[in-house]
């Protein structure tokens, strides 16, 4: 859902899961916003009581570079949810829609395909400032969401085995 539309997407408590242990892989292009949204997404698995231990934090050059490294995680079989922070500024050449497609396509195949959530925490803008807004700014932290939508989906998938 957009962030400009009212109210946004619904705010439901948070269940409390056990032993959830989270990646968090941040692409290093536009470094600046990749690190706010990691840190939001950090804030809130502290508030929610992680240990240090439960999340790891590794960086990539870029954002076509996150699909590989979530695979590579999903392969490393130790995490329950991967969440992958990258930002795509739209500049004068096409170069931003083959970045924006790739890595859709990539972490969709993933989602579809792997037992383990990869939360999508790439901003896609037309400007450093509407991703400054998103990474910490007026329009909130995407990094606090995409927390927020790992532990409601590893809650979802705990679910869902015990079918």
């Amino acid at each position: 859902m957009s962030t400009g539309l009212k109210g946004g997407a619904p705010k439901t408590a948070l269940p409390k899961v056990d032993d959830m242990r989270v990646a968090i892989v941040a692409a290093e292009w536009n470094s600046h916003i990749t690190d706010a949204l990691t840190q939001g997404a950090l804030d809130v698995f502290k508030a929610e009581g992680f240990a240090k231990d439960q999340v790891d934090v590794f960086h990539v050059p870029g954002t076509v570079e996150l699909t590989f490294a979530a695979s590579q995680l999903i392969e490393a079989s130790l995490y329950d949810a991967i969440i992958v922070f990258g930002c795509v500024i739209r500049g004068g050449t096409p170069h931003f829609d083959y970045v924006c497609q790739s890595v859709t396509q990539g972490i969709t195949s993933l989602n579809a395909d792997c037992d383990i959530p990869v939360i999508f925490g790439v901003l896609t803008v037309d400007n450093e400032q509407d991703a400054l807004d998103r990474a910490g700014g007026k329009l909130g932290n995407k990094g606090s969401e995409a927390a927020e939508a790992a532990i409601k989906m590893f809650d979802f998938s705990c679910t869902v085995k015990k079918l």
